[in-house]
């Protein structure tokens, strides 16, 4: 995927790490890139185009691909946190989980997957997360969304790829961004991220691991759960 000459779109690109994917691409020499939020008028990078986009909301998704038909890179970063358990905690909640990271996502890929067909093929960078693979207590609503999104991310992977559609998973720890805003661990630096994420889908990959975390997650899912799990359980 050459990013230079691109048309990208980014969700979420108000803050956070979806900031740094907007102003990065803006850098690598994009052609256009549609910088997406709830509320559009939250964002303030220069050198993009604006547009409304709510991921929970089909006809939001359906009004921004009819407005950006020649996108060729589709940057799924909209997300959030509600610090919600799955047994106890506030089954809204775990609802708007799951809303987001896996339903909203599926929304924009099933309205821009045409969109990008009809550009040659493009590609799709979803953003995980190291609980795609690993639960934590107080945050086990995220975790469950998280790897329903990274499946997803699997089987779209296969059902675009007759299409031309590259699609590359980005898993990543803490980075510091409003979103960890109240986890007192590392924290990347949400520039990284993004940077990590781009030269991923430039080189055409399946997966990106972003840091020393989810790398050390991910190994561990050769091992036993027990091993893993076993200070969580203790604890618990």
């Amino acid at each position: 995927m050459q990013i230079a000459g691109s048309t990208a779109l980014v969700t979420g690109a108000n803050r956070g790490i979806g900031r740094h994917f907007a102003e990065q691409l803006v850098a690598r020499g994009a052609k256009k890139v549609y910088a997406t939020a709830r509320r559009p008028e939250s964002v303030d990078l220069p050198g993009v185009e604006v547009l409304r986009l709510d991921i929970t909301d089909p006809d939001s998704v359906a009004a921004a691909a009819r407005a950006a038909q020649d996108v060729d890179l589709l940057v799924n970063n909209a997300g959030i946190s509600t610090y919600t358990n799955l047994v106890d905690g506030d089954l809204h909640a775990v609802h708007r989980e799951m809303d987001t990271h896996f339903y909203g996502t599926l929304h924009v890929v099933r309205a821009f997957a045409p969109v990008l067909a009809a550009n040659g093929g493009g590609a799709i960078l979803n953003v995980l997360s190291a609980l795609s693979w690993f639960s934590y207590d107080g945050t086990n609503a995220y975790a469950a969304a998280k790897a329903a999104e990274w499946s997803l991310t699997n089987g779209v992977r296969i059902e675009l790829a007759p299409r031309g559609t590259l699609v590359t998973g980005l898993h990543l720890g803490a980075a510091d961004t409003d979103i960890a805003a109240s986890y007192t661990g590392e924290k990347a630096d949400p520039a990284d991220i993004a940077r990590a994420g781009l030269d991923g889908v430039a080189a055409g990959a399946f997966e990106v691991v972003a840091d020393e975390w989810s790398a050390h997650v991910k190994a561990s899912l050769a091992a036993a759960p027990e091993r893993f799990y076993a200070d969580a359980l203790t604890a618990g």
